[in-house]
């Protein structure tokens, strides 16, 4: 093939099959393209800067052992040399943590069992506290320490973390009543002097205010008139 004045590569050699310009005899031919190259690394032809089939630059020094060359798509890290094969890690303490992490997990439901007691003993919003006839469980996880239990007031600067003024509404619970407290996988609860008390699993008797009583998972704080919060400890 022969350059036209216009730099048109033409099979013709009287005219330029692009823009038809004349071609003089003297016209240089292409030379033609130079054969591919070795790849230092792997031994593969390439034709750019980096390997096709290992990656490996060119223009680095040639590493100090060569592999096989690969016949089409193959498992790269069985092939490169250890200079230039990709390296992808994850430490084994990072997977160890991370399969044993766990969170706290509060879980909040109307429990009848627990409204049925409040009336037996007749606690002090007993004729007022009515049990909800829908009431859809709520899981909160408890990332952090510190879980304030209780019913929101903007206007006396209460924001619970557990915010059981959400409707329905139980009316037994207090503004502040409870805290929960978390200390990695040591997890424990206190009354903070609230009118109707906090008791747990299935026993009536309440909490001393004040005290922080510890718990395990899958124990159960009763709060209000009819709200039972079941603690547990889950994996992530």
């Amino acid at each position: 093939m022969l350059t036209c004045p216009d730099g048109h590569l033409s099979a013709a050699t009287d005219y330029c099959d692009v823009c038809g310009a004349a071609l003089s005899s003297g016209a240089a031919p292409v030379p033609p393209a130079a054969a591919p190259l070795p790849c230092p690394a792997c031994g593969a032809p390439i034709s750019a800067r980096f390997c096709e089939v290992c990656g490996h630059d060119s223009a680095l020094p040639a590493p100090g052992r060569a592999a096989e060359p690969v016949a089409g798509r193959a498992d790269l890290t069985a092939v490169l040399p250890e200079s230039v094969a990709p390296t992808v890690e994850f430490g084994k303490s990072e997977q160890d943590s991370a399969a044993g992490e766990s969170v706290w997990v509060a879980t909040v439901a109307a429990d009848h069992d627990l409204y049925q007691r409040m009336l037996a003993r007749k606690g002090p919003d007993a004729e007022r506290v009515e049990f909800p006839g829908f009431y859809p469980e709520r899981r909160i996880p408890l990332r952090g320490n510190d879980f304030l239990v209780g019913k929101r007031s903007v206007s006396q600067g209460v924001l619970p973390d557990i915010d059981l003024g959400i409707a329905p509404v139980d009316i037994g619970v207090s503004r502040s009543h409870a805290r929960i407290h978390v200390d990695r996988d040591v997890l424990t609860v206190t009354d903070l002097g609230s009118t109707n008390g906090t008791s747990i699993n299935g026993v009536d008797d309440l909490i001393p205010p004040g005290t922080p009583v510890p718990l395990h998972s899958g124990d159960r704080i009763h709060v209000g008139g009819w709200t039972t919060i079941t603690v547990t400890l889950e994996p992530v």
